[in-house]
């Protein structure tokens, strides 16, 4: 049975929802009203809060900013029948809590996670945008607050959740380049953890190849460069001679919510899923034979990022237009996860959380409570 805690809840009394042009939503440059904290004092996760989204005090001496102890999560809130709700966010709490133990900081109460994050979304519900393709985008993220410069895991953490409402993460289809020199992620390392340090590496490759007129960068194993990774900041599926191949997670790819989901459903519908090791090698020899069918990457913020062409050395590859016809089951794929979180699809696993009836009323401050209820 969940646990119940008493999380304080102070409302803003200036909200910045009727500034927001939802039609014009630039990724990720939106923030919504409120945000959830926690703190991890003492060895013991104290004062849970929702509170006005707004600026924090940091020390210099901060050591999330000298030792890199930063890990997040990405989620998104939809409406299925009016109603706001989450997709497998029981999943990004013991993800987030796999990171945590990697990077030498606490794991975080499932229940609490899931509790502080219902009332919280519940609370900004009127911020989720119900256009196709949008969403309201959360970042869960928790960092070290001891303050001093000697190299040391902190004793105590903040852990924070704030929203804000998305448009699609990636408007057209990619242009990747084979990175072959830059590395994303080592055997041994923290590829598999979601630390703020795996995406700010990653930062120099993606501008390179921005710079040569491509979208992303598809990462190579560190020791041969020779195993497809993940593209970008996604995981990657390929579909070749009627078969749906992911590179295996082996410790230095994510384990991907949004690939998990994949996989379950293609095994449903009856595809033939290989979860392995696969070369650019196998890549390009199944492109000039013709029997590579689609790419596609699979995350949280884009569900489905097509590929338009790979270019791995002097090689192009270009693959076929994106439509039904041509990308059968990427398509099938996203179109199944938006109809999924509109109420269209059977929730047949079980994988949405409503956050209506969160109690986030029950802890609003009396004098407060006309004003969520809006009298």
């Amino acid at each position: 049975m969940a646990v119940k805690y008493p999380i304080k809840v102070s409302l803003t009394h200036s909200s910045k929802l009727p500034s927001v042009d939802f039609s014009n939503l630039p990724f990720g440059k939106v923030i919504s009203d409120h945000m959830f904290i926690v703190d991890y004092i003492g060895g013991e996760w104290v004062d849970p809060r929702i509170e006005p989204f707004g600026p924090m005090q940091m020390s210099p001496a901060n050591l999330a900013l000298h030792y890199g102890q930063s890990i997040f999560e990405g989620m998104k809130a939809t409406k299925r029948n009016g109603e706001p709700v989450l997709f497998r966010a029981d999943m990004h709490a013991r993800r987030l809590n796999v990171s945590a133990e990697r990077m030498c900081m606490p794991t975080l109460p499932e229940d609490l996670f899931l509790q502080g994050l219902k009332m919280l979304v519940d609370l900004d519900r009127a911020w989720i945008p119900e256009m196709e393709d949008h969403a309201l985008y959360i970042r869960p993220l928790m960092y070290a607050t001891d303050e001093y410069f000697g190299v040391h895991a902190s004793e105590n953490y903040r852990f924070i959740i704030f929203t804000g409402p998305v448009g699609p993460y990636y408007p057209k289809p990619v242009k990747l380049w084979v990175e072959e020199v830059f590395t994303r992620a080592a055997q041994g390392g923290v590829g598999e953890a979601k630390c703020a340090g795996n995406y700010g590496a990653s930062l120099l490759p993606a501008q390179r190849a921005k710079s040569a007129g491509y979208d992303q960068v598809m990462w190579m194993d560190a020791v041969e460069k020779k195993y497809v990774q993940e593209v970008g900041t996604m995981n990657l599926f390929f579909v070749m001679d009627n078969r749906v191949i992911t590179p295996t997670t082996t410790g230095t790819i994510l384990r991907g919510v949004t690939r998990d989901s994949f996989i379950t459903l293609l095994k449903e519908w009856g595809y033939t899923v290989e979860d392995r090791l696969l070369s650019i090698a196998e890549i390009s020899d199944a492109y000039w034979r013709g029997t590579l069918q689609e790419c596609f990457g699979a995350g949280t913020a884009a569900v489905v990022s097509h590929v338009s062409d790979i270019t791995w050395r002097d090689r192009k590859m270009e693959l076929p237009p994106v439509d039904e016809a041509h990308r059968p089951v990427a398509t099938r794929l996203k179109n199944h996860i938006n109809r999924l979180r509109m109420g269209l699809e059977t929730d047949q696993f079980h994988w949405l959380n409503s956050c209506a009836n969160s109690g986030v009323l029950e802890f609003v401050k009396e004098e407060e409570k006309a004003q969520l209820l809006g009298v």
